[in-house]
């Protein structure tokens, strides 16, 4: 004859293990969901909805099960659900993939456009200064240094982009000068006919609005 064997013993006891089940449930279910998501079995939209529910819920419960369950890694360990991709989703994360990946892309694009302002910030600031004629070396050299910099940084610039090349010679000319030699009228124009050059193909190389 076969006895029933109870897990829990009162109401609380049931309500605990209840809970532990749908906990599991979720974390099973969200790790179906990325790896569907991963292999393109699903639409972003229907994803990122899907997901939405499942993180909202694993938040709620998580709350309900604040002191029995205080670590959800342990919790997954214990009942070995192997759902690296879930626990990631769930406890880490807290958005779909579908939300991070636009964050991601939001602030790469913030991030291009700040160097661009600065990159345009040199160009002029360079040029003015030869205007103001303040050639000596001193005061040429950090300014071509910044602007080598900042062009340096905006990754879609290929490698032997006008201004890079034509900055890397100008600095290199002037680290063999006198801190305060100045450059002739000659050499002061050709760095200014450079500058002007280099920020048109500058200018030309920015994906234009809309692309």
């Amino acid at each position: 004859m076969m006895m029933e064997v109870k897990l829990w013993h009162d109401k609380r006891e049931r309500e605990m293990y209840e809970n532990f089940s749908e906990l599991f449930a979720i974390i099973k279910a969200t790790e179906k969901l990325e790896k569907a998501y991963i292999r393109d079995l699903i639409s972003p939209s229907d994803y990122e909805s899907e997901c939405n529910k499942l993180i909202l819920h694993f938040k709620t419960l998580s709350a309900t099960l604040r002191d029995t369950v205080p670590s959800i890694q342990r919790f997954a360990d214990t009942y070995r659900t192997d759902c690296p991709s879930a626990l990631y989703r769930l406890a880490t994360s807290g958005v779909p993939a579908t939300v991070e990946h636009r964050a991601t892309v939001a602030a790469s694009t913030s991030n291009s456009a700040s160097i661009v302002a600065e990159c345009v910030q040199n160009f002029i600031t360079s040029m003015d200064s030869l205007k103001l004629n303040m050639v000596a070396v001193d005061q040429v050299y950090p300014l071509l240094s910044d602007l080598s910099a900042s062009l340096n940084k905006l990754s879609i610039l290929p490698p032997d982009f006008e201004g890079k090349t034509k900055m890397k010679e100008w600095l290199s000319r002037l680290s063999k000068m006198g801190a305060s030699d100045e450059l002739t009228e000659q050499q002061s124009r050709q760095l200014h006919f450079d500058l002007e050059s280099s920020y048109n193909s500058f200018m030309a190389a920015l994906p234009k609005a809309g692309n």
